[in-house]
């Protein structure tokens, strides 16, 4: 009889871990920030977090001082700057997910600027210093 309770014991730890792992990928998932393409076939990337929508309103330079090139070329580098920190483990506390960011894709201005202010709102509000960041939209 015990080896019975003890078998069935064994049995039941692997699927309450497999449980607990789910959850766990569930909830990264909704940290994560994912582009996606709008109704309008357009690229978007949405940035969960309560205070990005005020610092696009309120910090961040406005989209008609970037051109399209220049964004592009700032956000290349900032992405592997980015995904070497996440791959590293440095900065764990604020980087929680790597970003697939492919230079050759076609994104748009619109794509472009809100992905290089989330560069720049990471580092006003966390203080992440970023060396790909202009001078003008890091914090001093």
């Amino acid at each position: 009889m015990k080896n019975i309770f003890l078998i069935v014991l064994f049995a039941l730890i692997p699927l309450s871990c497999f449980s607990q792992d789910t959850s766990q990928k569930k909830d990264q998932e909704q940290n994560e920030m994912k582009p996606s393409k709008n109704e309008d076939g357009e690229w978007d990337l949405t940035v969960i977090d309560t205070q990005f929508d005020y610092f696009l309103s309120a910090v961040a330079k406005p989209i008609s001082q970037y051109s399209e090139s220049y964004l592009k070329t700032k956000n290349a580098f900032l992405v592997n700057e980015w995904n070497s920190y996440y791959h590293s483990g440095r900065y764990r506390n604020i980087i929680e997910s790597g970003i697939d960011y492919d230079p050759k894709e076609n994104y748009g201005i619109k794509f472009e600027y809100k992905l290089y202010q989330v560069f720049a709102y990471v580092n006003w509000k966390y203080g992440l210093k970023m060396t790909g960041l202009s001078g003008s939209d890091s914090v001093r």
